[in-house]
């Protein structure tokens, strides 16, 4: 190693200005989709494999390593992008499973501009609110229909949800327009799963038997 080197590693500041030869300069296939990335990035996009998808669908011929590698190396260092952050995938769900009228005025113009941006997940959430409709209001009679306009659609999870509900149609339809439900049998299985835990390898029947009569 030459003195020259010596003092050039011993003066470097950062990592990036031990990196200086030749190869540094030599264009690549990337040099064209440079400023592509760059506008992406200042968007809010720092998901390196989705910019490398939507480069490659322009023309780029290349893997994903030198996309990585650019965004790693130029970009993130840059400043925070503009803009807020994305909502989770948990948020819109939950969203669109939440009646529009409790929920707040912020959430509501989110999930308003989520649907605006993409029109499957706008047609799923009109699918989702008519059959949350039809399930509140008791109207089991539209099943059928609904069912039909599922099948329809270009959304194949929706289609799978309405072809398992086609397997026993009688009984949903009862289930969507009869007022009575299992919650009271449901809540007594919780209570037993419940003293169950408690007791894990801590009793026999007996105290167990207390502990029944105890909560009846």
């Amino acid at each position: 190693m030459s003195l020259n080197t010596v003092l050039r590693f011993s003066r470097a500041t950062e990592p990036e200005q031990l990196f200086t030869g030749q190869w540094q300069s030599r264009r690549t296939k990337l040099d064209a989709f440079k400023s592509y990335l760059d506008q992406r990035w200042q968007e809010g996009c720092t998901n390196a494999w989705k910019l490398w998808e939507e480069i490659k669908a322009q023309g780029y011929p290349d893997g994903y390593g030198n996309v990585r590698a650019y965004v790693s190396r130029n970009l993130r260092g840059k400043p925070e992008p503009v803009g807020p952050r994305p909502p989770s995938a948990r948020a819109v769900t939950r969203w669109i499973l939440t009646h529009p009228d409790p929920l707040a005025e912020s959430d509501r113009l989110q999930l308003k501009a989520v649907l605006a941006n993409c029109p499957e997940l706008d047609a799923l959430a009109g699918h989702v609110r008519s059959f949350a409709h039809m399930l509140t209001q008791l109207q089991g009679h539209q099943l059928p229909a609904w069912i039909e306009a599922a099948t329809a659609a270009d959304l194949p999870s929706l289609q799978r949800f309405a072809r398992h509900l086609e397997r026993d149609l009688d009984a949903v339809i009862a289930g969507l327009s009869q007022p009575w439900n299992s919650g009271v049998v449901e809540g007594h299985v919780n209570r037993i799963k419940m003293l169950k835990r408690q007791m894990f390898g801590r009793a026999g029947f007996e105290l167990l038997r207390k502990r029944v009569l105890l909560y009846s």
